[in-house]
């Protein structure tokens, strides 16, 4: 399943869509010197220009405090210039990202980590949802891969990946497994599965006698390895699978593509073109 063409055509789409809504744009804010998260915000920014959307970017030392990062959330929560805001993960040691992503305002909020839009999510009325969930939804409609009825097994449980990659198969009509590190007899839940989605962030877990002849098999992980960047995914499930998504050129380019779908979203809801479900009393800090 090739991630790569996709997300090329739909961020021709979000493209389109900026130049009707006028202008955007997408802050990330990135603490410390992480390389791997470097690299990530480097490629959001090229993909954002690259649509037509304005990239403010925010950068803070490794030795920010938090209350120092939680004022500059606000202060872009406030900023009516700007209509998404991504605090890019994972933050220091000594900083609550529990905290920071409930002060992200859930409108403005593209990476839909917030309670609010997470719960929207749980109730199957999705308002922002994680990029790479979307993504892998994407491909399996691209690919005509059945979903309803079809058992699905997660492996992972992530706020990020695991558990909304979960939900948004739950709501598409799939039996749903999710599988994770205390899970005893991985091979029995995966080789009944049609459909296995694989993100823990471990190199070829995945082996080919885990796999059922002809199930599609999402690859979210990516791992730095002496031989380069490889998947969860063992080589050899290609073999077996109907589908495989590549590491890389599946699931990664399609993150950054919802990422920017996401902060198209935003943007109508902030403009009053989509309407955005707030609680009783809830003022947006947009």
């Amino acid at each position: 399943m090739d991630g790569r063409a996709l997300a090329t055509r739909i961020r021709a789409g979000i493209a389109a869509d900026v130049a009707e809504l006028g202008q955007l744009a997408l802050a990330t804010v990135l603490v410390g010197d992480d390389p791997a998260s470097h690299i990530y915000i480097r490629l959001k920014h090229e993909a954002a220009t690259a649509a037509g959307i304005e990239p403010i970017d925010r950068r803070l030392p490794a030795d920010v405090t938090e209350a120092e990062l939680l004022e500059l959330v606000a202060s872009l929560n406030g900023d009516d210039d700007i209509d998404g805001v991504l605090v890019q993960l994972p933050l220091p040691a000594h900083i609550d990202e529990a905290r920071v992503i409930r002060t992200v305002d859930p409108v403005k909020d593209v990476d839909g980590y917030h309670p609010w839009n997470a719960g929207h999510l749980y109730l199957g009325r999705q308002t922002h949802v994680p990029a790479t969930p979307l993504g892998v939804m994407a491909l399996l409609t691209e690919y005509r891969i059945p979903v309803a009825g079809a058992r699905a097994v997660v492996i992972g449980r992530s706020q990020i990946v695991g558990k909304p990659m979960a939900m948004l198969l739950m709501h598409a009509n799939a039996t749903v497994t999710i599988c994770h590190s205390r899970t005893e007899e991985l091979q029995r839940h995966t080789l009944d599965a049609d459909i296995v989605v694989a993100a823990v962030g471990h190199a070829a877990l995945l082996a080919p006698d885990m796999v059922k002849q002809g199930a599609t098999v999402v690859d979210v992980g990516m791992n730095r390895t002496d031989a380069g960047i490889v998947g969860d995914v063992d080589p050899g499930v290609a073999e077996v699978a109907g589908h495989i998504t590549p590491v890389p050129g599946g699931v990664g380019p399609m993150t950054i593509a919802l990422l920017l779908a996401n902060t198209v979203r935003a943007a109508r809801y902030r403009r009053g073109l989509l309407a955005f479900p707030q609680p009783e009393g809830y003022v947006s800090r947009a």
